[in-house]
């Protein structure tokens, strides 16, 4: 399946690198904690970001951003499906082929500087910190570009990341993927694959998640938890007495600004944000 051998990349990339722990930290053997990102880590999704800045770069035209956007918006504003997904995934393809893996990795620590970082929810960020003090492994599942997420988790002292791999050769992307997107049952299988090189015990291990597409993920551990959840999630929750954490002030996750930040990333923010950066076109 495409999504084993998404994960078996990145899983590999985990177990050739050590995380080395503090002495006086009793290591969990066997427990873990797995974080969404997009509303759940941070306010928003990523991925918006990081095609601002790809703009701004001029990586792409505005009509290409426009068409971006465009499937981005029909894919939030109709619910998702596995069509809608694969239509943005090769959208995202698309305009990503050419371009250096350098570039990315740069473009990944300036995203996280400029825009990121001051969107972390310090509830969540809390959270993951307290599994860290105990001697958990942490780990970020995001349907993000790995290099992007990698960022993210190095940033914030985590074990490392788990995120949709994108094919390189002579230094640049094809335009094609290893595996698939990182998104839904995709996470389940990437986590799965992770455990049972880890040793994990899954019955022991926590997952958190703001959206019902990662309902696969949260039933696979012992201790599922819901931060910031969509109405469905929300309801899931509820239904089976699962704990949950909400940081947003004042609004509920089915308002339309919320809905604009999930999983395609930020489909009506995304068009407004490039539009402050309207320019001549390439």
């Amino acid at each position: 399946m495409p999504e084993e051998k998404n994960a078996a990349v990145v899983a590999d990339a985990l177990v050739q690198k050590p995380i080395v722990q503090k002495d006086n930290v009793h290591k969990r053997t066997g427990e873990a904690a797995f974080f969404d990102v997009d509303n759940t880590l941070m306010k928003g999704a990523s991925l918006f970001h990081v095609a601002r800045k790809m703009y701004e770069r001029k990586a792409f035209t505005l009509s290409q951003a426009a068409g971006f956007a465009w499937k981005q918006f029909k894919f939030v504003m109709r619910g998702e499906n596995m069509e809608d997904v694969h239509s943005v995934r090769d959208s995202a393809l698309t305009l990503a082929a050419g371009i250096t893996v350098d570039d990315i990795k740069a473009l990944g620590e300036e995203v996280y500087d400029e825009m990121i970082e001051s969107r972390i929810w310090p509830g969540t960020k809390a959270l993951a910190e307290q599994h860290l003090r105990v001697g958990r492994k942490v780990w970020l599942v995001t349907a993000t570009p790995i290099e992007v997420a990698t960022v993210i988790s190095t940033r914030l002292g985590l074990t490392g990341a788990l995120g949709t791999v994108g094919e390189v050769e002579d230094g640049m992307y094809t335009g094609k993927l290893v595996g698939d997107i990182l998104h839904g049952p995709a996470k389940a299988v990437a986590v799965q694959l992770v455990a049972d090189r880890e040793g994990l015990d899954l019955d022991h291990c926590w997952a958190y998640s703001d959206s019902a597409n990662d309902i696969p993920l949260l039933t696979m551990v012992g201790h599922p938890v819901v931060i910031n959840p969509d109405a469905k999630l929300r309801r899931h929750a509820r239904e089976n007495n699962w704990p949950v954490y909400d940081f947003r002030s004042g609004r509920r996750a089915a308002t339309l600004g919320l809905k604009a930040a999930t999983v395609g990333g930020a489909v009506y923010g995304l068009w407004r944000g490039f539009s402050r950066f309207r320019g001549p076109r390439i």
